[in-house]
């Protein structure tokens, strides 16, 4: 797999050994330190992004000084596959955050960080519900939940009405993680909805109904502590009764030029939905995905987003990653395909991340 720099000097590798020629007595030749480079470390606009290297140089109790490449790995697997045994307790929230995952422009990365941030909150000790809105099926996959046409799912919540404990199946892959899959017969809800009373609010009262849904006093320890909706790729009504059932938004955007583009319709949609539905939905989160640390373009994104949204921009960029990429083929997400890769890594401390800014909200 391809190792994007993440700054400048000769902290390529993230301080692994290198093979720099001459006997393994000699002392390694130095890096040069004046080859130009099209980053520099410094901080965007007083903004310091993290990238996967810095988050695999912060893993706790290692000898990072006598680590191999390979330990190093190994490190990471073992932490990522034990979780919340391994690392520090993650505080749970007092009552369950449902989070909506939206953005109408397609291919900015929205099921893979809805998938990958679950999977992430659920091996630091969360108790996580995914909602795949998306006639696609596509975080039904990644999660390795079956989603062919007769499966319970999201359409049977939505149109007839069924309790969402009993579409609900766990993923076979993460441990207190279940999914709601959806199945092609979603792609056809929107068009049954239209002649339902309350159309835009079924989503929101499956999720109210739900008996692990809400504060301690009410759903008790046994409570979900995170439900993410998925949403498709536009701006329909599957999308509205997302909005109308969350109380925060997550919106991916992708390192881009085009990034913010089409934006501005979604945050246009979201006030919409919070003067007339939804008045407790707020944006939350903004998460930077498919970073190229290489690029100046990216920087100036990133940079752009920030000043558009400031503290709602995690700290943590997700980096362009083949391994991301595979995973779904193998009905997993990067977390369990690949836990040391950088992938794995940007979106465990981005979902740190996510649930340190709710508990200090």
């Amino acid at each position: 797999m391809t190792e994007f720099s993440t700054g400048g000097g000769s902290r390529a590798e993230r301080g692994y050994p290198q093979d720099v020629g001459g006997s393994p007595q000699e002392p390694p030749t130095p890096a040069p330190t004046d080859v130009p480079r099209e980053t520099s470390a410094a901080p965007i606009g007083g903004f310091a992004v993290r990238t996967a290297a810095e988050l695999a140089d912060e893993a706790p109790d290692f000898d990072h000084d006598h680590a191999t490449p390979l330990a190093r790995a190994a490190e990471h697997v073992v932490l990522a596959r034990h979780g919340a045994r391994l690392r520090p307790p993650l505080g749970r929230p007092a009552a369950t955050r449902v989070v909506v995952v939206a953005n109408q422009k397609g291919g900015v990365g929205k099921t893979t960080s809805t998938v990958n941030i679950a999977a992430a909150l659920a091996q630091l000790g969360q108790r996580v519900l995914v909602i795949d809105l998306d006639p696609q099926g596509n975080a039904s996959t990644a999660l390795g939940v079956e989603h062919h046409r007769g499966v319970p799912s999201t359409y049977d919540a939505l149109v007839d009405g069924v309790p969402l404990e009993e579409v609900a199946a766990p993923s076979p892959e993460v441990e207190d993680l279940l999914v709601v899959p959806a199945t092609i017969d979603l792609a056809g809800a929107e068009i049954e909805l239209v002649s339902v009373v309350a159309r835009e609010s079924r989503l929101h009262k499956a999720i109210a109904g739900h008996p692990r849904v809400g504060t301690a006093a009410e759903a008790g320890e046994d409570r979900l502590d995170y439900v993410l909706i998925d949403c498709p790729p536009s701006l329909g009504l599957l999308t509205l009764n997302a909005l109308v059932a969350g109380n925060e938004m997550m919106i991916p955007i992708q390192a881009e030029y085009y990034a913010l583009e089409g934006l501005g319709q979604l945050l246009e949609t979201v006030e919409m939905v919070k003067a007339h539905l939804n008045p407790a939905l707020v944006v939350s989160t903004i998460l930077v995905t498919m970073y190229d640390a290489r690029t100046r373009l990216a920087a100036g994104v990133a940079e752009e987003v920030r000043e558009h949204f400031g503290e709602q921009v995690l700290r943590t960029t997700i980096p362009r990653s083949v391994r991301v990429s595979e995973a779904p083929s193998y009905g997993q997400t990067v977390m369990t395909y690949d836990p040391g890769s950088p992938g794995a890594l940007s979106y465990l401390e981005a979902a740190r991340e996510i649930a340190t800014k709710g508990a200090s909200a």
